[in-house]
């Protein structure tokens, strides 16, 4: 599936990404929040991480939010737009704080993982079906969207509905269903998500968040609508369906340093593959390195490979991409491929 978005418009962009990003404080050291004596400041959002990711892999890319009239509103917008995004259509707003999260360090999963968010009432919680320019929305050529953004507020969710509404001329519509339970209170999260997903074309979803189901082929049998439903499976891999056809590709072995904004770098690297028209198991292979990029760094960013770099490690066969392990300093340029294709 290659996107065939409005490639003659005069303000076309690859990529338009929309919803809340927010200022994170990194620990600098492991432990507790309430032991945590300092914190590094950084930047987390699953669609500005998406859009971020795919600026430093040279695509064209628009980030579309709101955000306070603040100093970490400044600090969102500028060090979005340093990645090479437009932030142009991103909205201030006076009344209402830029939202912010601190979190314990390592892998999101662990049981001693703490995240403390601070984003009610936030400024981004406020977007609504009336808040967005609709020609910089519908000007990428694939409108990247999350669940998370349908937890934010009921206007959020107005949006969502809207945005995913089957309708002629639409950019091509990319959905992680991103199903953060601590979002979601006394709506019946799972019927929302599947709704929302069932009007994407393009829909990504764990297989550890995909309501119970627990193959592959359940979560297709539950979401027949998206012409392209990607489901992440971990360590393991990811199985797309498309059209009657499935592929599944094994992920690479990583040495993980932490495993947040994987999910994130997985999008954008199958994106990038999509943009470019490759085919599914190259646009898998692209999403695990993208992955392997972010979960060898500390912090929701990473800096992607060169897309030389990644070609030629997708181009390896089954037996030499089996034996692929990534540590940290993989993208580094320098390195040689047959230094990071080890046996084990």
């Amino acid at each position: 599936m290659t996107p065939t978005g409005p490639c003659n418009a005069p303000d076309v962009v690859d990529v338009v990404a929309l919803g809340e990003s927010m200022v994170t404080f990194l620990p600098s050291r492991p432990g507790r929040l309430a032991d945590v004596p300092s914190f590094a400041r950084g930047i987390g959002g699953a669609e500005s991480n998406v859009a971020c990711v795919l600026a430093a892999a040279g695509h064209s890319a628009r980030w579309i939010s709101r955000v306070g009239d603040d100093a970490f509103g400044d600090h969102l917008v500028e060090t979005i737009g340093g990645y090479g995004v437009d932030v142009a259509h991103v909205r201030r707003d006076p009344g209402r704080p830029t939202g912010i999260y601190f979190r314990t360090a390592g892998d999101r999963a662990g049981d001693a993982h703490e995240v403390a968010y601070y984003r009610t009432g936030s400024a981004a919680s406020a977007m609504s079906a009336t808040d967005p320019d609709p020609a910089a929305v519908r000007a990428g050529r694939v409108l990247h969207l999350s669940g998370i953004t349908a937890a934010l507020s009921g206007t959020c969710l107005d949006l969502m509905r809207d945005l995913t509404a089957r309708r002629p001329g639409r950019p091509l519509v990319s959905f992680d269903v991103n199903h953060r339970p601590g979002l979601w209170r006394d709506t019946d999260a799972a019927t929302v998500l599947r709704d929302l997903a069932r009007g994407a074309d393009l829909v990504f979803v764990g297989q550890d968040e995909a309501w119970g189901l627990h193959s592959a082929e359940a979560v297709r049998a539950a979401l027949p609508e998206p012409e392209v439903l990607v489901v992440k499976q971990g360590a393991a891999g990811a199985t797309v369906f498309e059209r009657r056809d499935v592929t599944f590709v094994p992920a690479p072995r990583v040495d993980v340093v932490a495993a947040v904004g994987a999910g994130d770098a997985f999008a954008a690297g199958f994106l990038s593959a999509t943009l470019r028209g490759l085919p599914v198991r190259e646009r898998l292979r692209h999403g695990h390195l993208m992955a392997a990029a972010a979960l060898t760094v500390p912090g929701d960013l990473a800096t992607p490979p060169a897309r030389e770099h990644a070609d030629r490690l997708v181009a390896l066969d089954d037996a030499a991409w089996g034996r692929l392990r990534l540590g940290p300093g993989w993208t580094d340029e320098t390195q040689r491929a047959d230094e990071e294709v080890r046996t084990s």
